[in-house]
């Protein structure tokens, strides 16, 4: 029976340093994104901001797939 998703993040959120620090980010870029999404205007700095944001939170999520990946095999 395949383990659920939510059950193997939670896994490795405990057994895995890097995944834990990767879910942390993630969870924090999630927030900032968020911040920066409910402003009605962003500056050209904001926007830029909110970019960096974006690539950093999909780079961590592809590490956090890749990971998942490995474990679901």
């Amino acid at each position: 029976m395949p383990v659920s998703d939510e059950v193997l993040v939670e896994k490795l959120c405990n057994e895995n340093p890097r995944f834990r620090k990767l879910y942390e980010e993630h969870q924090l870029l999630e927030k900032q994104l968020a911040e920066l999404d409910q402003k009605a205007y962003l500056t050209a700095d904001e926007e830029m901001e909110r970019k960096k944001v974006q690539k950093l939170k999909l780079a961590g999520k592809d590490e956090m797939e890749a990971i998942l990946r490995s474990y679901r095999s």
